[in-house]
């Protein structure tokens, strides 16, 4: 088994707010958990490009500005998984966001980074410990 790369990113409106998104019943792990986006790097792909692809399918907006932020190394226990992580901040346009992937999520939300809902997926803290 090899680590897998994900892009993942925190969308943001420019003026402080983030967005989250709740994981619903179908989605891969801890449903009713917020958390940011993200998305598996294909083979061949840039990471902007990799960005603008999954912040297109997620929420169906373009970024405005992606800056990267850092780059995480994910080991988890359930499910068994490893991930490196680049994490990026992307400045959209809030309205032009929608579920992109209801499969995926059921509700998404604007937050001021000190009034995020719970429960919070088990590794969004340490991705928004990366935010400026």
């Amino acid at each position: 088994m090899k680590p897998s790369v994900s892009c993942v990113f925190v969308c943001h409106d420019g003026a402080g707010r983030i967005l989250l998104a709740r994981r619903s019943e179908q989605a891969r792990d801890e449903p009713g958990t917020w958390d940011c986006g993200a998305g598996a790097l294909e083979f061949g792909e840039t990471f902007e490009a990799a960005v603008t692809r999954e912040v297109g399918e997620e929420y169906t907006a373009s970024p405005l500005e992606i800056r990267q932020l850092g780059v995480r190394n994910v080991l988890r226990d359930d499910p068994p998984s490893h991930w490196v992580a680049v994490v990026f901040a992307v400045r959209v346009d809030p309205a032009a966001v929608r579920i992109g992937e209801p499969h995926k999520f059921d509700e998404l939300a604007w937050f001021a980074p000190g009034e995020l809902p719970a429960p919070l997926h088990s590794q969004l803290p340490a991705t928004l410990a990366l935010l400026p």
